[in-house]
Protein backbone atom coordinates (compact mmCIF):
# COMPACT_ATOMS: atom_id res chain seq x y z
CA UNK A 1 0.00 0.00 0.00
CA UNK A 2 3.11 2.67 0.73
CA UNK A 3 4.45 1.54 -2.53
CA UNK A 4 0.95 2.65 -4.28
CA UNK A 5 2.29 6.34 -5.21
CA UNK A 6 5.21 5.06 -7.08
CA UNK A 7 2.72 3.73 -9.74
CA UNK A 8 1.85 7.17 -10.17
CA UNK A 9 3.09 8.80 -13.96
CA UNK A 10 3.35 12.65 -12.14
CA UNK A 11 5.52 10.87 -9.42
CA UNK A 12 7.77 8.88 -11.41
CA UNK A 13 8.34 12.00 -13.55
CA UNK A 14 9.24 13.64 -10.23
CA UNK A 15 11.46 11.16 -8.97
CA UNK A 16 13.48 10.73 -12.56
CA UNK A 17 13.82 14.37 -12.88
CA UNK A 18 14.55 15.13 -9.52
CA UNK A 19 16.95 12.27 -9.63
CA UNK A 20 18.91 13.79 -12.14
CA UNK A 21 19.40 17.08 -11.57
CA UNK A 22 20.65 15.86 -7.83
CA UNK A 23 22.96 14.97 -9.83
CA UNK A 24 23.78 17.77 -11.89
CA UNK A 25 23.84 19.61 -8.91
CA UNK A 26 26.10 17.59 -6.67
CA UNK A 27 28.70 17.78 -9.87
CA UNK A 28 28.43 21.69 -10.43
CA UNK A 29 28.10 22.46 -6.71
CA UNK A 30 31.69 20.71 -6.24
CA UNK A 31 33.09 23.16 -7.91
CA UNK A 32 31.37 26.08 -7.12
CA UNK A 33 32.27 25.40 -3.29
CA UNK A 34 35.54 24.84 -4.09
CA UNK A 35 36.04 28.12 -5.93
CA UNK A 36 34.23 29.64 -2.75
CA UNK A 37 31.57 30.16 -5.08
CA UNK A 38 28.45 29.17 -3.43
CA UNK A 39 26.51 32.02 -4.00
CA UNK A 40 27.04 32.02 -7.68
CA UNK A 41 23.97 29.81 -8.08
CA UNK A 42 22.17 31.91 -5.78
CA UNK A 43 22.97 34.95 -8.30
CA UNK A 44 22.07 32.84 -11.19
CA UNK A 45 18.65 32.38 -9.77
CA UNK A 46 17.55 35.73 -9.29
CA UNK A 47 18.85 36.45 -12.82
CA UNK A 48 16.50 33.71 -14.08
CA UNK A 49 13.59 35.41 -12.43
CA UNK A 50 14.28 38.48 -14.73
CA UNK A 51 14.58 35.95 -17.38
CA UNK A 52 11.09 34.31 -16.29
CA UNK A 53 9.80 38.05 -16.21
CA UNK A 54 10.85 38.77 -19.64
CA UNK A 55 9.49 35.62 -21.30
CA UNK A 56 6.09 36.28 -19.00
CA UNK A 57 5.63 39.66 -20.16
CA UNK A 58 7.11 39.12 -24.20
CA UNK A 59 4.78 36.20 -24.45
CA UNK A 60 7.77 33.64 -24.69
CA UNK A 61 8.22 30.22 -23.23
CA UNK A 62 9.85 31.44 -19.66
CA UNK A 63 12.52 28.70 -19.72
CA UNK A 64 14.11 29.52 -22.36
CA UNK A 65 14.12 33.75 -21.60
CA UNK A 66 15.48 32.37 -18.08
CA UNK A 67 18.76 30.66 -19.92
CA UNK A 68 19.68 33.66 -22.27
CA UNK A 69 19.23 36.05 -19.79
CA UNK A 70 21.32 34.19 -16.96
CA UNK A 71 23.94 32.70 -19.08
CA UNK A 72 24.38 36.21 -20.73
CA UNK A 73 24.41 37.60 -17.19
CA UNK A 74 26.79 35.01 -15.77
CA UNK A 75 29.15 35.91 -19.04
CA UNK A 76 28.50 39.60 -18.52
CA UNK A 77 30.21 39.23 -14.45
CA UNK A 78 32.36 37.33 -15.64
CA UNK A 79 33.99 40.07 -18.08
CA UNK A 80 33.37 42.73 -15.39
CA UNK A 81 35.32 40.97 -12.61
CA UNK A 82 38.32 40.49 -14.88
CA UNK A 83 38.38 43.70 -16.41
CA UNK A 84 37.61 46.04 -13.33
CA UNK A 85 39.13 43.87 -10.19
CA UNK A 86 35.95 43.80 -8.82
CA UNK A 87 35.76 40.74 -6.23
CA UNK A 88 34.13 37.56 -6.47
CA UNK A 89 31.32 37.94 -4.09
CA UNK A 90 30.97 41.65 -4.75
CA UNK A 91 30.42 40.53 -8.50
CA UNK A 92 27.74 38.04 -7.51
CA UNK A 93 25.94 40.62 -5.48
CA UNK A 94 25.79 42.76 -8.74
CA UNK A 95 24.29 40.27 -10.48
CA UNK A 96 21.82 39.42 -8.15
CA UNK A 97 20.13 42.15 -7.51
CA UNK A 98 20.19 43.47 -11.36
CA UNK A 99 18.25 40.18 -11.84
CA UNK A 100 16.11 40.79 -9.38
CA UNK A 101 15.24 44.46 -9.62
CA UNK A 102 14.86 43.97 -13.79
CA UNK A 103 12.31 41.11 -12.77
CA UNK A 104 10.35 43.14 -10.08
CA UNK A 105 9.92 45.56 -12.81
CA UNK A 106 8.90 43.76 -15.48
CA UNK A 107 6.63 41.46 -13.24
CA UNK A 108 4.93 45.39 -12.27
CA UNK A 109 4.41 46.21 -15.53
CA UNK A 110 2.37 42.79 -16.41
CA UNK A 111 0.45 43.40 -13.70
CA UNK A 112 1.78 41.12 -10.90
CA UNK A 113 2.30 38.26 -9.98
CA UNK A 114 0.53 35.17 -11.76
CA UNK A 115 0.42 30.89 -10.93
CA UNK A 116 3.20 30.53 -13.67
CA UNK A 117 5.29 33.07 -11.68
CA UNK A 118 4.97 31.10 -8.63
CA UNK A 119 5.69 27.77 -10.09
CA UNK A 120 9.23 29.01 -10.94
CA UNK A 121 9.82 30.34 -7.76
CA UNK A 122 8.79 28.00 -5.75
CA UNK A 123 9.27 24.45 -7.71
CA UNK A 124 6.75 22.19 -9.15
CA UNK A 125 8.60 19.17 -9.76
CA UNK A 126 5.41 17.27 -9.46
CA UNK A 127 3.83 19.26 -12.07
CA UNK A 128 6.30 18.29 -15.01
CA UNK A 129 5.19 16.76 -18.01
CA UNK A 130 6.32 14.45 -20.09
CA UNK A 131 8.94 16.98 -22.49
CA UNK A 132 9.51 18.96 -19.51
CA UNK A 133 11.05 15.25 -17.96
CA UNK A 134 12.89 14.25 -21.64
CA UNK A 135 14.16 18.04 -21.67
CA UNK A 136 15.44 18.08 -17.75
CA UNK A 137 17.22 14.03 -18.92
CA UNK A 138 18.76 15.28 -21.56
CA UNK A 139 20.28 18.43 -20.32
CA UNK A 140 21.70 16.35 -17.13
CA UNK A 141 23.25 14.23 -19.44
CA UNK A 142 25.09 17.01 -21.50
CA UNK A 143 25.51 18.23 -18.26
CA UNK A 144 27.85 15.09 -16.40
CA UNK A 145 29.40 14.42 -20.37
CA UNK A 146 30.56 18.16 -20.43
CA UNK A 147 31.94 18.08 -16.49
CA UNK A 148 33.64 14.10 -17.12
CA UNK A 149 35.41 15.36 -20.13
CA UNK A 150 36.29 18.82 -18.74
CA UNK A 151 37.38 17.01 -14.59
CA UNK A 152 41.10 17.36 -15.43
CA UNK A 153 40.82 21.07 -16.42
CA UNK A 154 38.47 21.93 -14.33
CA UNK A 155 40.50 20.26 -11.07
CA UNK A 156 43.35 21.93 -11.96
CA UNK A 157 41.82 25.26 -12.17
CA UNK A 158 39.71 24.79 -9.12
CA UNK A 159 42.63 24.32 -6.91
CA UNK A 160 44.62 26.45 -8.42
CA UNK A 161 44.22 29.05 -11.07
CA UNK A 162 47.37 30.59 -11.44
CA UNK A 163 49.32 27.39 -11.84
CA UNK A 164 47.17 25.91 -14.20
CA UNK A 165 47.74 29.41 -16.11
CA UNK A 166 51.32 28.69 -15.74
CA UNK A 167 50.87 25.04 -16.81
CA UNK A 168 49.67 26.34 -20.40
CA UNK A 169 45.44 26.15 -19.16
CA UNK A 170 43.50 28.81 -20.85
CA UNK A 171 41.78 29.74 -18.13
CA UNK A 172 39.75 32.33 -19.41
CA UNK A 173 38.18 30.48 -21.95
CA UNK A 174 37.70 27.69 -19.12
CA UNK A 175 36.46 30.02 -16.99
CA UNK A 176 33.37 31.12 -19.45
CA UNK A 177 32.88 27.48 -20.45
CA UNK A 178 32.27 26.97 -16.41
CA UNK A 179 29.89 30.15 -15.97
CA UNK A 180 27.57 28.43 -18.93
CA UNK A 181 27.50 25.29 -17.62
CA UNK A 182 26.75 26.56 -14.16
CA UNK A 183 23.91 28.72 -15.29
CA UNK A 184 22.49 25.53 -17.33
CA UNK A 185 23.15 23.30 -14.37
CA UNK A 186 20.76 26.39 -12.10
CA UNK A 187 18.52 26.83 -14.97
CA UNK A 188 17.20 23.44 -15.46
CA UNK A 189 17.36 23.02 -11.63
CA UNK A 190 14.68 25.97 -10.78
CA UNK A 191 11.49 22.97 -11.73
CA UNK A 192 12.52 21.28 -8.36
CA UNK A 193 13.31 23.41 -5.87
CA UNK A 194 12.94 26.93 -7.30
CA UNK A 195 14.19 30.25 -7.99
CA UNK A 196 14.52 31.02 -3.99
CA UNK A 197 15.94 27.50 -2.60
CA UNK A 198 18.28 26.24 -5.61
CA UNK A 199 21.41 26.86 -4.19
CA UNK A 200 20.58 25.30 -1.13
CA UNK A 201 20.42 22.19 -3.68
CA UNK A 202 24.28 23.25 -4.49
CA UNK A 203 25.89 24.58 -1.61
CA UNK A 204 24.14 22.09 1.54
CA UNK A 205 25.26 18.46 -0.11
CA UNK A 206 28.61 19.31 -0.86
CA UNK A 207 29.01 20.89 2.52
CA UNK A 208 27.88 18.21 4.31
CA UNK A 209 29.98 15.40 2.18
CA UNK A 210 33.13 17.44 2.53
CA UNK A 211 32.47 17.35 6.37
CA UNK A 212 33.04 13.42 6.21
CA UNK A 213 36.97 14.52 5.60
CA UNK A 214 37.05 11.90 2.39
CA UNK A 215 39.20 12.16 -1.00
CA UNK A 216 37.69 14.21 -3.69
CA UNK A 217 36.27 11.52 -5.45
CA UNK A 218 35.02 9.71 -2.96
CA UNK A 219 33.33 13.44 -1.85
CA UNK A 220 31.43 13.63 -4.85
CA UNK A 221 30.17 10.16 -4.49
CA UNK A 222 29.23 11.18 -0.76
CA UNK A 223 27.63 14.02 -2.41
CA UNK A 224 25.36 12.90 -4.87
CA UNK A 225 24.51 10.15 -2.59
CA UNK A 226 22.90 12.72 -0.09
CA UNK A 227 21.33 14.62 -2.69
CA UNK A 228 19.60 11.87 -4.40
CA UNK A 229 18.33 10.67 -0.81
CA UNK A 230 17.17 14.40 0.12
CA UNK A 231 15.32 14.33 -3.23
CA UNK A 232 13.50 11.23 -3.35
CA UNK A 233 12.50 11.36 0.60
CA UNK A 234 11.49 15.44 0.29
CA UNK A 235 9.30 13.90 -2.64
CA UNK A 236 7.87 10.88 -1.27
CA UNK A 237 7.23 12.86 2.47
CA UNK A 238 5.87 15.70 0.76
CA UNK A 239 2.86 13.47 -0.97
CA UNK A 240 2.35 11.64 2.55
CA UNK A 241 2.23 15.04 4.19
CA UNK A 242 0.76 17.57 1.79
CA UNK A 243 4.08 19.20 1.85
CA UNK A 244 5.50 21.17 -0.62
CA UNK A 245 8.52 19.30 -2.37
CA UNK A 246 11.03 22.27 -2.46
CA UNK A 247 10.31 23.31 1.11
CA UNK A 248 10.55 19.14 1.97
CA UNK A 249 13.94 18.53 0.39
CA UNK A 250 15.88 21.21 1.16
CA UNK A 251 15.31 20.63 5.37
CA UNK A 252 15.88 17.07 4.54
CA UNK A 253 19.10 18.55 3.63
CA UNK A 254 19.72 20.80 6.29
CA UNK A 255 18.54 17.92 8.59
CA UNK A 256 22.04 15.59 7.57
CA UNK A 257 24.41 18.81 7.72
CA UNK A 258 22.98 19.26 10.99
CA UNK A 259 23.25 15.63 11.82
CA UNK A 260 27.06 15.45 10.20
CA UNK A 261 28.01 18.57 11.83
CA UNK A 262 26.69 16.65 15.26
CA UNK A 263 28.83 13.48 14.54
CA UNK A 264 31.63 15.27 13.91
CA UNK A 265 31.75 18.00 17.12
CA UNK A 266 31.37 14.25 19.29
CA UNK A 267 34.43 12.96 17.46
CA UNK A 268 32.15 10.48 15.19
CA UNK A 269 33.81 11.24 12.31
CA UNK A 270 37.44 11.56 11.28
CA UNK A 271 40.00 14.24 10.67
CA UNK A 272 39.02 16.99 7.92
CA UNK A 273 40.64 16.78 4.51
CA UNK A 274 42.31 19.73 2.74
CA UNK A 275 38.68 20.02 1.07
CA UNK A 276 36.71 20.56 4.34
CA UNK A 277 38.69 23.76 4.34
CA UNK A 278 37.13 24.79 1.02
CA UNK A 279 34.00 25.44 3.25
Amino acid sequence: MALEVFGYAFMQKGLIAGSAIAIICSLMGTFLVLRRYSLFGDALSHMAFGGISLGLFSGIYPLWTAYAVSILGALGMTKLRKSTKISGDAAIAVLLVSGFGTGVLLISATGGFSVDLFSFLFGSILLISNEDTILILGISTGVVASLVLLRKQLLHFTFDEEQARVSGLNVDRLNYVFVIISGITVITSMRLVGILLISALIVLPNITSMLLGKSFKQTVIASISISMFSVVLGIVLSYYLDLAPSGTIVMISVAILVATLCAKYLGLIGKATPLAKAI
